[in-house]
């Protein structure tokens, strides 16, 4: 879905690292914008603009629009890279889509009903194996995140991706396997608890005694 995020763009004619740097000095972020039956055009963008939009967390995961000379065009973020110190966005790579546009994008994994685990409330531990997973989804209902329910779960479970549901026309990008997201595993203070219960429901082995043989 549309974050209403619009950013201002204008198209960049110097090409290259000089007119880079040039454009960075004028608060303005270098970027491209590509995809679909156009072809790509490289632009700048707003420092002001792509700051706010990045502190309301939705840059990432909606699509946005992008407004030059008035026309505007619906695009979403594919890729950004940041300074190494000071995490200014350096350049923005922006592809065209609609509402209806397929793509790849990484989901967050939220871990629901952890209080209805078994396997937790006996003290085992929850090993994460994806936090997040890739999806094929309509550029207009990208999910915010997707929800793996604990509930029923016990140690040695694993949950698996065809247990959590996802919104309708929204599908992995591994169709080869069922794979996992995460594992219930038993913590060390509860494999040590089970090995004493062992240990004191074995029987012990009775002592051997060697009898003294009539020579001696």
């Amino acid at each position: 879905m549309s974050s209403n995020i619009v950013l201002t763009v204008d198209v960049r004619e110097g090409t290259g690292k000089g007119a880079a740097r040039a454009a960075r000095r004028e608060d303005l972020v270098p970027g491209i914008v590509y995809g679909g039956k156009l072809d790509p055009v490289s632009v700048t963008l707003r420092g002001n603009e792509i700051r706010k939009a990045l502190l309301g967390g939705h840059f990432l995961s909606n699509m946005i629009e992008i407004d030059h000379d008035g026309k505007r065009q619906t695009v979403i973020a594919r890729d950004i890279q940041f300074h190494p110190v000071s995490d200014k966005a350096m350049h923005i790579d922006l592809y065209r889509v609609d509402e209806n546009t397929k793509i790849n994008v990484d989901v967050a994994v939220n871990f629901i009903n952890e209080d209805a685990c078994p396997a937790l409330k006996r003290g085992g531990v929850l090993n994460i194996v994806r936090h997040d997973v890739e999806l094929l989804c309509p550029a207009g209902s990208i999910p915010e995140s997707v929800e793996a329910d604990l509930t029923g779960l016990d140690i040695g479970d694993s949950l698996h991706i065809s247990a959590i549901k996802l919104p309708k026309g929204v599908t992995p990008t591994i169709t080869d396997r069922d794979f996992t997201v995460a594992t219930l595993q038993g913590s060390r203070a509860v494999l040590t608890d089970a090995e004493e219960d062992e240990a004191v429901e074995a029987p012990e082995e009775p002592e051997a005694i060697r009898q003294k043989g009539d020579e001696e």
